[in-house]
């Protein structure tokens, strides 16, 4: 472009094709982390909410044992329970913590907008959130029986709630983090399929030149 040219009649060069949008530089997934950190921080508090009915579930479908207190021991009422019966307490957790940490990755996915590393962070921290919740919820809800109860001779007391590993606890993150990365192994763009507005451009598909500053004076 020669210097007598004026600037507002440049145009891109015969066969060199319209301007093309902008793309914003960046790690896939991380972009708008600011943006997403409020969707992030609500997927953990609903999440933390929801560990409320995996305890109450907990404590619902766990099984439990009754015993009466003779004056020697402490005998089972009924059939005599197995010896899984407090691994099973733990198992029942498992599979109720397995459930909403799938539940939660595939409803994280599903949030088209919010896509990326932020969500993910918040729905893992929100199932670990869950599961602590819940276990909590459950021990306080059904407490074994006192020293208090098992002296009174006669009186029926029910096993309590008791997580023997707290290593359960991981399954919930480790499922909703699963599920979200197979979703996104599944998808081939790199924005994650994000729903986000493009970017308008101006008429003719050029990009605005920048203001044309006024002639100097001539001295």
């Amino acid at each position: 472009m020669s210097a007598s040219t004026p600037p507002s009649s440049w145009a891109p060069p015969a066969g060199s094709g319209a301007w093309l949008p902008a793309r914003r530089s960046g790690v896939p997934g991380l972009r708008d982390s600011r943006a997403d950190l409020p969707a992030a921080l609500i997927a953990a508090g609903v999440l933390t909410l929801a560990g409320l009915l995996v305890g109450g579930a907990w404590l619902w479908l766990a099984p439990r044992a009754d015993f009466r207190v003779t004056e020697t021991d402490v005998v089972p009422v009924g059939a005599a329970p197995s010896n899984e019966l407090f691994v099973a307490d733990d198992g029942v957790l498992v599979l109720l913590l397995a459930g909403l940490g799938l539940v939660a990755g595939v409803a994280g996915w599903l949030w088209r907008r919010r896509r990326g590393a932020m969500l993910l962070a918040g729905l893992s921290t929100g199932a670990l959130a869950a599961g602590v919740v819940a276990w909590q919820l459950g021990e306080w809800l059904a407490p074994g029986p006192t020293e208090e109860e098992l002296g009174r001779v006669g009186a029926t007391v029910t096993t309590g709630l008791d997580l023997g590993a707290t290593a359960a606890l991981a399954v919930g993150p480790f499922v909703a983090v699963l599920a979200y990365l197979v979703a996104t192994a599944l998808t081939a763009r790199d924005d994650l399929g994000r729903d986000e507005p493009v970017a308008q451009l101006p008429p003719e598909g050029r990009l605005p030149l920048p203001p044309v500053p006024p002639p100097r004076p001539r001295s």
